[in-house]
């Protein structure tokens, strides 16, 4: 690992717009030093040009790197497209959590009366997403599958980095999956955060359904929040919890390996 280059990740539209304004901060003389910045274009244009070839270079060098900067990219809604190239990275870079936190935003007056800071823990790898999905039959007797799996070391990844997250915010674990209807899927990341509390008995800990999750976030006494998930149940539950500290594009989203 080089500490001193990170790999940039162009992207689509204000995505890339935001992406250059953060490497103003980066610059030589706002830090001190001087950091080797290699570019990729992850435009959707590049993607379709090289059919994802790109995307599999810039994850090798992040890889080789160990630390990369990625602005907002489209995913195509097209059966067949290039598809997500965060999958593709998340992936390829061994990723297993994914981290954004909600926290106040200067001159922004939060939502609800929501004040202290909501981080959301999600897989980032597994669950809804990369999922076989196929079809059968025709008209109103056609069938859409899906194939989904999550691993036991991704669970145990979340719930240990939701706990160490929130022993670091002085905050509460907060939420969880659908694990009542389903034990055997969703229950394997209630397990292991059940796990995770018995290590870290000194950080607070309530567990909740994810639909309770939603139903409970505005009521909650304004003190700091961790909330472990699956990875499509975090992907939404990150979208409602930015914007009530007043902009979705008001938090990074980091991935660790």
């Amino acid at each position: 690992m080089d500490g001193r280059t990170i790999v940039v990740l162009d992207g689509d539209e204000t995505g890339q717009e935001l992406l250059e304004e953060a490497l103003r901060v980066l610059a030589p003389d706002v830090i001190g030093i001087e950091l080797s910045f290699p570019r990729f274009d992850l435009s959707l244009a590049r993607r379709r040009e090289t059919q994802n070839a790109v995307v599999h270079e810039a994850a090798a060098a992040i890889k080789a790197a160990g630390l990369g900067l990625k602005a907002a990219t489209v995913t195509p809604e097209g059966r067949g497209d290039v598809g997500s190239p965060n999958r593709i990275l998340r992936e390829e870079i061994g990723g297993r959590v994914i981290v954004r936190t909600g926290r106040r935003i200067p001159g922004v007056v939060p939502l609800g009366g929501v004040h202290a800071p909501i981080s959301v823990v999600r897989m980032a790898v597994g669950d809804a997403y990369g999922a076989k999905e196929w079809r059968e039959g025709e008209g109103e007797d056609e069938v859409a599958f899906r194939t989904e799996r999550i691993e036991r070391r991704i669970c145990r990844a979340v719930a240990e980095f939701a706990f160490r997250q929130a022993d670091r915010m002085e905050a509460k674990v907060f939420g969880g999956p659908k694990y009542t209807v389903s034990p055997t899927y969703e229950g394997m990341l209630k397990e292991e955060m059940d796990a995770a509390a018995e290590r870290h008995p000194d950080v607070p800990y309530e567990p909740q359904l994810i639909d309770a999750t939603f139903a409970l976030l505005l009521s909650q006494t304004g003190a700091p929040l961790v909330i472990p998930a699956l990875n499509r149940d975090g992907d939404i539950l990150s979208d409602l919890v930015l914007p009530l500290f007043g902009s979705i594009a008001g938090s990074e989203s980091l991935l660790v390996a």
